[in-house]
C-alpha cells in the first residue's frame, strides 16, 4: 500500500525497486555491466523528450527481447509510454500477452508506474487487462495505475496473490470484474476508489461479493480506499464476513467522518487486525481517542487528519 510521500504525493515511480527487487531500466547505458536477468525488476518506458529514453514503447521491448534473457525475467515494470495521456495500454498488453512464452518466470507486473509531471493518474489510457491474466496463469502480483479506459473481465487464476489498481475513478464495471474473480491464492486487494468525475460510478452493491469474501479464501489484507463514500464503505466492512480473516484493513485516502468510523466501531470486533489504516480522514479529536480506546492492540494509522464539513470533504487522489 502507498501512504502519503512529501516528494511523491499518493504516486510512486518504481525507479528504485518493485516487488522487493532492484528496479533496472532499458536500455542499459553504453558499457553497464547487465544484471542477472531474474534478480532485478526491468523498467520499460518511452518518452521523446529524454535521449536516453527510447521514443515508443515498441523501442523499449525490442531492445528488450533483443538484450535481455527474457527466460529468467521475474517482474517488469511499464511507466510512461509515448502520449499515454491519450495513447491507451492495449499495445502493452497485447505485446505482452503475444510474448507470453518467452517470460515462463514472470510474476509480477506493474502495469503504469507513472508520476503525476508525465500523467496525472486520471489521464492515464489504461485498455483491458484481461489478457494479461490470460496470458501468465503463474502471475503472482498485479498492479495497474490509471482507470481511463481500463476493463477487466471476470476470470479464474490461481496464482495471483496480489491486486493493486490505483485510480482517481475506477469504473463500476471493473469492481464488478473483479468481485467476480475466483481467486483462491489472492492475499492483497487494494482498490482506489476515486470519484464520479473522473469515473467513479462504483457502488456499495458492487463490492458485495468482495466483502463476503466468497471467491476470496486466502485474503488478509483489503484496502477500499480513496473514495467519496468511505463512510458508507466503513458501514458495508462494519458487518462484512471478509474482515474476520484480514490481518490488516485500509479504508484510507477517503473522506472518512466520524459517521463511518461510528460505523466501525458499532459493528464486528476489529481487535484481531494488526493494523487498520484510516490515514486522510475527516475524523474529530475525540473519535481519533476513541478508536485508539477501542483498539488498544492494534496499529490505527490516523495520519492526515482534514478539517472540513460534509460539503468540503474531498479525496486523497482524484485528477
Amino acid at each position: 500500500m502507498i501512504e502519503y510521500d512529501r516528494y511523491f504525493g499518493y504516486q510512486h515511480p518504481y525507479r528504485d525497486e518493485h516487488a522487493g527487487k532492484r528496479v533496472v531500466s532499458v536500455p542499459l547505458e553504453p558499457g553497464e555491466e547487465p544484471p542477472d536477468a531474474g534478480a532485478v525488476a526491468w523498467r520499460l518506458s518511452a518518452n521523446d523528450w529524454h535521449e536516453d529514453i527510447p521514443d515508443t514503447i515498441e523501442e523499449s521491448f525490442d531492445w528488450f527481447l533483443a538484450h535481455v534473457d527474457t527466460a529468467r525475467v521475474t517482474a517488469l515494470v511499464i511507466g510512461e509510454w509515448d502520449e499515454c495521456y491519450d495513447s491507451d495500454s492495449k499495445v502493452i498488453v497485447t505485446t505482452l500477452a503475444e510474448q507470453a512464452a518467452k517470460f515462463p518466470a514472470l510474476r509480477s507486473i506493474f502495469l503504469g508506474a507513472i508520476t503525476a509531471e508525465e500523467a496525472e493518474i486520471s489521464w492515464i489510457q489504461q485498455s483491458d487487462i484481461t489478457p494479461l491474466l490470460a496470458a501468465f496463469p503463474k502471475l503472482e502480483r498485479l498492479e495497474v495505475r490509471g482507470g481511463t479506459g481500463l476493463a477487466l473481465t471476470p476470470v479464474r487464476h490461481e496464482a495471483l496473490r496480489v491486486l493493486r489498481i490505483e485510480t482517481g475513478g475506477l469504473g463500476g464495471d471493473v469492481v464488478r470484474a473483479v468481485a467476480a474473480c475466483d481467486l483462491p491464492a489472492l492475499e492483497h486487494l487494494e482498490l482506489w476508489l476515486g470519484v464520479g468525475g473522473y469515473g467513479g460510478d462504483a457502488t456499495i452493491e458492487d463490492l458485495g461479493p468482495v466483502l463476503t469474501g466468497e471467491r476470496l479464501p486466502s485474503l488478509r489484507h483489503l484496502g477500499l480506499q480513496d473514495s467519496e463514500m468511505q463512510d458508507d464503505i466503513a458501514a458495508a466492512v462494519a458487518a462484512a464476513p471478509v474482515v474476520a480473516r484480514l490481518e490488516t484493513l485500509s479504508l484510507s485516502m477517503g473522506a472518512l467522518s466520524d459517521t463511518g468510523a461510528e460505523a466501525l466501531l458499532s459493528g464486528q470486533p476489529l481487535t484481531h487486525l494488526r493494523e487498520l489504516d484510516l490515514h486522510h480522514h475527516f475524523l474529530t479529536d475525540p473519535m481519533i481517542g476513541r478508536l485508539a480506546d477501542a483498539l488498544p492492540g492494534v496499529e490505527v494509522r490516523l495520519s492526515g487528519q482534514e478539517r472540513a464539513d460534509d460539503r468540503e470533504r474531498y479525496v486523497a487522489v482524484s485528477e
